[in-house]
């Protein structure tokens, strides 16, 4: 359960970070300061409305080469992520837009209006090899503005008539909604979903992930894509050592039982701004365990609090990263989560044309 015997300012209602610093490579800060007649500093408005800005990318596939990832191709349609998860790395990627890795992150979504579109020209290319695009690498797919823009939705469309594989990762039950178009893919092989879930704990959750769906709810959506036909996974990204590495052995057990085929992790690594947001996450949340959680991620990052490094940044290394993954890997042969799965099919990819307008 969360702890109240700390003084720290806590976040925003519904919101997972605290506090929002300036970005890494902005030279001013504005600082907010009481009134005179104040007796308390400046506290961030309890409630704070997502914003939405129109993102003019002119591609909507990105490329990666790291020995990390699994797949070379990925497709984003939003940035930013309001489900507000207090450890996601890619927090600091808000920087670059002049914007905190804080609260900025989570409340001001860039939209890629044109993600469908551009997405289809992608694919039409004569260039294009095809091969498997992985949604949801770097923020959510099925973050809460998707209920509405449906522009996930409309990716997969995409990928479904150009019959080109397509894996998502997410924490929202929201996917489920996209059965039927998921089962299109599934069908020629070319469809897998993988669901993140960090903890079982419903409290630890909402204040962890405040804005991404319960664990009973994504336990739930593994079970309908699997009842559907869709191969889906469990992804136990990240475990927080100290705080949710506890769980790894009953939260497979959970995932298994609800129909899960496969299951991945990473360990936590704090990027950046991302380990100071954390710690004052900590303070806010779990003072009483702050120094135990540290402690351990320094244990599984060499004494740091991040390690970039190609290799070891998902894994960690040490003694007690070792013992993560003896759990995680026994507990998953245990439960016949460690079977490989087979590669997605581009065997029926078709270049399909551009869709013509009626002259009537």
């Amino acid at each position: 359960m969360t702890e109240h015997s700390s003084s720290a300012p806590a976040p925003p209602r519904g919101r997972g970070a605290p506090t929002n610093p300036k970005g890494r490579f902005e030279r001013l800060e504005i600082a907010y300061e009481p009134e005179p007649e104040e007796d308390e500093a400046w506290q961030p408005p309890r409630k704070i409305k997502t914003l939405l800005f129109k993102d003019t990318a002119r591609r909507v596939v990105s490329f990666n080469d790291s020995p990390d990832v699994g797949l070379t191709a990925s497709l984003n349609p939003y940035r930013g992520c309001e489900h507000g998860c207090i450890y996601c790395y890619a927090r600091p990627t808000h920087e670059y837009l002049g914007l905190s890795a804080g609260l900025d992150f989570e409340s001001k979504i860039f939209v890629k209006t044109d993600a469908p579109a551009l997405l289809a020209e992608t694919l039409r290319a004569p260039s294009w090899k095809p091969q498997t695009v992985a949604m949801s690498g770097v923020t959510d797919c099925y973050q809460p503005v998707e209920r509405k823009l449906k522009l996930t939705r409309q990716c997969l469309e995409v990928l479904a008539e150009f019959r080109n594989p397509g894996t998502i990762i997410t924490k929202s039950h929201l996917v489920t909604r996209d059965i039927d178009v998921l089962k299109k893919l599934a069908a020629i092989g070319a469809a897998r979903v993988f669901v993140s879930i960090t903890t079982l704990d419903a409290e630890l959750a909402r204040v962890l992930e405040p804005r991404a769906s319960r664990p009973e709810m994504r336990l739930a959506a593994i079970r309908e894509l699997t009842e559907a036909g869709i191969p889906a996974g469990v992804m136990m990204a990240p475990i927080l050592p100290g705080l949710t590495d506890h769980e790894i052995p009953t939260l497979l057990e959970r995932a298994a039982e609800a129909g899960a085929i496969a299951a991945g992790h990473t360990i936590l690594r704090l990027p950046y701004g991302v380990k100071d947001l954390f710690q004052e996450w900590l303070e806010a949340h779990y003072p009483l365990r702050k120094e135990k959680v540290l402690s351990r991620i320094r244990d599984v990052r060499g004494g740091a609090l991040n390690d970039s490094a190609f290799g070891t940044r998902m894994t960690g290394q040490g003694p007690y990263a070792d013992t993560i993954h003896t759990l995680f890997a026994q507990s998953c042969k245990r439960l016949g989560l460690d079977r490989p799965l087979p590669r997605l099919s581009i065997a029926h990819f078709r270049r399909a044309q551009a869709k013509q307008l009626s002259l009537f």
